[in-house]
């Protein structure tokens, strides 16, 4: 652990998915998790009360494969898909607005703005499609050659962030589909996220780089410092006052670094899975609640809050 560690006991946790979940996201607040059951739909869940306020289902069948969840910045919608279909859901009466089916290739991962106006929706055929729900207005995205493994959307809709196995990160405007930046990487990009203040973009490959880059000018702000061969991450969210950025990984493994420097801050290990062998879990979703405490969810189906011990 980084700088003498932290504390790998969370302060509480909170069974959001008995038999562990698919996928999970908190909202940019931290005050609502969506939750992909293996065992239960998806469920909607108010972190204030930790009460739960909606239980949905994706398919008639039954059987839920929601793999991807993106809760709009504002907490108006929530877009969750599988494979094959996606569909929009108001959060304030929990119904469904949308359900829309892709018969080209498969969603590999979706993003919602604001007010639900804007879907992106980045698919194996290495095509992001940009879809506004109320007008039916569609623009496809053709600047990736081989597949795409991530995507992410500013709060208003207007610019769209999406890595794939071609090397290559995009920042694009959904207005005109025009290129405003493109970031190069040696091996595939298989995680990106924008910071919701429009300040940073964070992009990371297979292999050794997850960079943060500049988003008025392009460049590159730190490239962050972790003496694996390799790592993935699986989300990564800046804090509101642009200094820090918290990553999750498949490895139960959560990390806060320092934004300048790339410095690793802190380390901490969300619980494993019952009764997986070896111990394992997923990091679906983290926050920071506020300067002394995060939050995350993992497939283990909990919700962890944790304290930040090295200030």
């Amino acid at each position: 652990m980084a700088c003498g560690g932290s504390s790998n006991v969370p302060v509480s946790s909170f069974r959001h998915a008995e038999g562990g979940s698919h996928a999970s996201q908190i909202s940019a607040d931290n005050t609502i998790a969506v939750v992909s059951t293996i065992d239960n739909g998806i469920t909607v869940w108010d972190l204030t009360t930790n009460e739960q306020r909606f239980v949905w289902q994706h398919q008639d069948d039954g059987n839920n494969s929601v793999t991807n969840i993106h809760i709009a910045f504002d907490n108006s919608y929530v877009v969750t898909s599988d494979r094959e279909a996606f569909a929009l859901w108001n959060l304030n009466v929990g119904e469904p607005e949308g359900f829309w089916r892709i018969d080209e290739s498969s969603i590999r991962d979706i993003a919602v703005s604001n007010q639900g106006r804007g879907i992106l929706v980045g698919r194996g055929s290495g095509k992001a499609m940009f879809f506004e729900p109320s007008t039916g207005r569609r623009l496809e995205f053709l600047g990736h050659q081989e597949k795409i493994n991530s995507v992410d959307i500013s709060p208003n809709g207007f610019y769209a962030l999406t890595g794939g196995n071609d090397y290559l990160a995009y920042l694009w405007d959904t207005r005109t589909g025009q290129v405003i930046h493109k970031f190069e990487h040696t091996s595939r990009v298989t995680k990106v996220s924008l910071d919701d203040q429009g300040r940073y973009a964070f992009t990371a490959d297979s292999k050794r780089d997850a960079r943060v880059w500049d988003l008025v000018t392009g460049n590159e702000v730190s490239n962050l410092q972790y003496m694996a061969r390799q790592r993935i991450f699986t989300v990564a969210v800046f804090s509101d006052d642009g200094k820090y950025l918290l990553t999750g990984s498949p490895a139960r493994r959560i990390n806060r670094w320092d934004v300048n420097t790339g410095k690793e801050l802190d380390e901490w290990r969300v619980s494993a899975r019952e009764g997986s062998k070896p111990a394992s879990a997923v990091v679906h979703s983290v926050g920071f609640m506020n300067e002394s405490e995060i939050i995350s969810e993992s497939s283990s189906g909990l919700l962890e809050k944790w304290k930040i011990e090295n200030e």
